[in-house]
């Protein structure tokens, strides 16, 4: 019996979840919605509603490994948005107008049925999102499987760092029931928690692809997204509720493949290039003394001409271009946190150089990284921040000259208007109303002429959150729109405003799946909001 099931089972206050369960399981998207709008309109507060969402999915969204090998040939095995869906509910339900607020979990909620058992939705046995245009058997659908059991807590003695160390290396080996065993009880002591959150996502921030060109298999960062949601969600939920959180997001840092490679690229930089060492066949571990002092010392912010040197270098050059240039920054005492700002802008402008609506998959995964890496950076005091930072410029390396090689990296293309003397909120509505056509180039230039015209953004910021709210299907729409939203509130680099354009171009660009308007439509009838139907 998972260790939090009976005090589920004796707490839940409303039956409608059995029945919310119910329509999940059975991939009932319309039947589920309802049962949430009656949840709405009780006033079931939101921490409540995410935890029983989490816990109806979260059995159903792990996948045995995350590539099958089908007939000599490789595929990838796609991961979780169930979680990170419900994590973009949380932020966007406070950044939307009132009446709007249950919108972003309705979306999670629509989603769900879509989104359980991907192993078995690759090779057309079930249905949903990634079974799109696949013959399924007719008939009721399959119940999805459960491919990795919930476990009980498995205590280590010693001192917490080599219980964290231990934990690390049962990832890193791949025993995917053990190292959720243990994390499960390196959480049960609350003094422990933090220092385990923090490895947590530190090892889903290390496992990023080395390649990508002519790849569909790579992890994208997601083992990072999924670690983020579980923190966040766990923390607004109460870790003492929260076992179902931890069920669906930390059980799956373990599951293979892992790729390191790309983070030891980062750890020997560290060595070679600020360090000045020959590298040889010895142990190395920990953090230099020049690590310490760059994170205790380095307070400089970048100027605008050392922050566009940086994003050209890292998104025009080969390597190791990127790795002299963050190291050279580094040596002149510059913060490294806002050398990350400087690389969020970068990632931004890849995303708004990309047209093909199948083509943003690593621009999309690699902001939403590095958006993490930001969140992680200001939550965490975690030693290894300097080689992640690093790691950070690599991936967007990678990512951009992915998109060259693809002939995706094109000048942006805008339209600008004539915006008169239209006011601030005026010019938002403009905004909202592009993206929701998908016209990106209007919804760009829009976006370009607000920023222009000096006005307080707030009402920008809420007409994209409002925008990616309503189109639904395929939770990305949520996702990397509401991070470009976050760091635009706490970047400090001269260019951010590039953030919200990017938000824009990609929320009306990125692919669509059916009618993207009908999850909001009904949730506006069902609700009463007249500016959703």
């Amino acid at each position: 019996m998972p260790p939090d099931s009976a005090s589920v089972a004796s707490t839940r206050p409303d039956p409608l979840y059995s029945a919310l369960e119910e329509r999940v399981l059975d991939r009932d998207q319309k039947g589920a919605s309802e049962v949430y709008y009656k949840l709405v309109k009780s006033g079931r507060p939101l921490p409540e509603m995410l935890r029983e969402a989490v816990r109806i999915h979260g059995p159903y969204t792990h996948v045995p490994y995350h590539e099958r090998m089908d007939d000599g040939y490789v595929n990838f095995v796609n991961n979780d948005h169930c979680l990170l869906s419900a994590r973009a509910a949380l932020y966007l339900s406070k950044m939307v107008p009132g009446a709007a607020s249950g919108l972003p979990l309705a979306q999670t909620i629509w989603y769900m049925p879509t989104g359980l058992d991907i192993w078995n939705q690759k090779i057309a046995k079930a249905p949903g999102h990634y079974s799109r245009g696949m013959q399924v058997a007719s008939g009721p659908p399959p119940a999805p499987v459960v491919h990795w059991p919930d476990q009980e807590p498995l205590a280590l003695d010693g001192p917490l760092k080599d219980r964290l160390g231990h934990w690390m290396t049962l990832v890193h080996r791949g025993q995917v029931l053990d190292a959720y065993r243990v994390f499960l009880g390196l959480m049960q002591n609350p003094a422990d928690r933090r220092a385990a959150l923090a490895e947590l996502c530190f090892a889903g921030l290390i496992d990023v692809q080395d390649r990508s060109f002519q790849n569909r298999s790579y992890t994208t960062g997601h083992k990072s997204f999924r670690a983020r949601a579980t923190v966040e969600l766990g923390e607004t939920i109460g870790w003492d509720l929260a076992h179902d959180v931890l069920y669906a997001g930390a059980l799956d840092i373990a599951v293979g493949p892992r790729w390191y490679s790309l983070y030891e690229v980062a750890c020997n930089a560290v060595m070679v290039y600020l360090g000045g060492e020959t590298l040889h066949a010895v142990p190395y571990g920990g953090t230099t003394e020049l690590e310490r002092t760059i994170l205790a010392n380095n307070k400089t912010p970048l100027t605008k001409a050392e922050s566009d040197a940086l994003i050209e270098v890292v998104v025009r050059e080969p390597e190791p271009g990127y790795l002299l240039k963050v190291t050279e920054l580094l040596k002149a005492g510059k913060n490294p946190r806002s050398i990350l700002d400087a690389i969020q802008v970068g990632s931004a402008q890849v995303g708004l150089e990309t047209f093909g609506e199948l083509n943003f998959s690593l621009p999309q995964h690699c902001y939403e990284y590095l958006n993490t890496l930001g969140w992680f950076w200001d939550t965490f005091q975690h030693p290894q921040r300097v080689k992640l930072l690093y790691l950070a410029a690599a991936y967007l390396n990678q990512a951009a000259a992915h998109q060259r090689l693809i002939g995706d990296q094109t000048p942006l293309r805008s339209e600008r208007p004539s915006a008169g003397k239209l006011g601030a909120e005026e010019m938002a509505a403009r905004v909202e109303a592009a993206v929701l056509a998908l016209d990106a180039p209007k919804a760009v230039g829009w976006t370009e002429a607000f920023l222009e015209g000096g006005h307080d953004t707030a009402p920008l910021v809420r007409a994209l959150a409002m925008a990616c709210s309503r189109l639904g299907n395929d939770p990305h729409n949520q996702e990397i729109a509401l991070c470009m939203l976050e760091d635009y509130g706490k970047n400090q680099n001269p260019d951010r405003g590039r953030l919200l354009m990017a938000a824009a171009h990609h929320t009306a660009r990125h692919r669509k799946y059916g009618d993207p308007l009908d999850c909001s439509r009904r949730f506006g009838k069902a609700l009463g909001v007249d500016a959703l139907v």
